[in-house]
């Protein structure tokens, strides 16, 4: 019955706040899951820059 869920059953309920992944301050609701737009932009920037990588085994040479 869809008319008998609550509007605000739309977003996933957050049990225990988490601090910003970038410096540990508590995350705001506007830059969830981030303190600031300054920390979203540092989390962003890293990202682009490579800083964030999954480490692999090397490839392998097909020539040989």
């Amino acid at each position: 019955m869809a008319g008998s869920m609550p509007a605000d059953t739309a977003q996933p309920k957050r049990n225990g706040a988490k601090p910003c992944p970038v410096c540990g301050k508590p995350a705001t609701a506007a830059s969830h899951p981030f303190c600031s737009e300054r920390c979203r932009d540092v989390d962003l920037n890293r990202w682009l820059s490579g800083a964030y990588a999954i480490p692999g085994r090397p490839a392998d040479d097909e020539d040989d």
